[in-house]
């Protein structure tokens, strides 16, 4: 009964040994050199251009809202082309709602510019 995941556990043990492999490798072989702003606490060891505790815009996170939005949108849209024929009217009709909503809202959040980046 355990013989059908021999497969799975060499599988899982040649990975687990690459991986382990290559963060050895990399290691013992890799560059070493150690410089001040290499240490300090940042990513890629660059120096600080602005405080990474900078506040956003509350339009950054609208444009973020917007596009999950339409996103959202057109990941129904594609299931709706695909079985367009066998919908019919009544899938037209739905889509076709759907969409007046979703261009009801951006009509409103671009006559609010909430699409503007100032």
């Amino acid at each position: 009964m355990l013989s059908e995941y021999t497969g799975m556990v060499i599988m899982l043990l040649f990975a687990l040994g690459i991986s382990v492999g290559m963060v050895v490798a990399t290691s013992l072989l890799g560059p070493k050199k150690k410089f001040a702003e290499k240490m300090e606490p940042f990513e890629c060891g660059e120096v600080q251009i602005v405080s990474p505790r900078q506040r956003f815009s509350v339009k950054f996170y609208l444009v973020a809202v917007l596009f999950i939005l339409f996103d959202i949108e057109a990941v129904f849209l594609f299931p709706w082309a695909i079985l367009y024929k066998k919908l019919g009217l009544f899938g037209l009709a739905e889509m076709m709602a759907f969409i007046s909503i979703l261009g009801i809202g951006l009509f409103y959040v671009w006559k609010r510019g909430g699409l503007e980046w100032e």
